[in-house]
């Protein structure tokens, strides 16, 4: 079995630790989608030519939550971000 990527989302709610997302990233499977991901969470892909802010999940706002199904997040081309990164 190939070693997979792990990475992380520490969580806040209203400027309280609400917890960590941890992901394994299936990269034997779908080596360039897991790497854009990774590359997304830890900022280093740079900036977008649209908005110039940085190409992060960092600051992101979940904008939809189903319960015991998902969540959605990750809107930083559109520059939707809480004021506090």
């Amino acid at each position: 079995m190939t070693s997979r990527t792990r990475c992380f989302f520490d969580i806040k709610i209203a400027d309280t630790n609400a917890g960590r997302i941890v992901f394994e990233l299936y990269n034997d499977i779908c080596p360039r989608t897991c790497e854009n991901f990774r590359c997304l969470c830890t900022g280093e892909k740079g900036r977008s030519e649209v908005s110039h802010k940085k190409l992060s999940y960092k600051g992101c706002v979940f904008h939809r939550i189903v319960k015991d199904f998902m969540i959605q997040a990750g809107d930083f081309i559109e520059a939707r971000l809480i004021a506090k990164t």
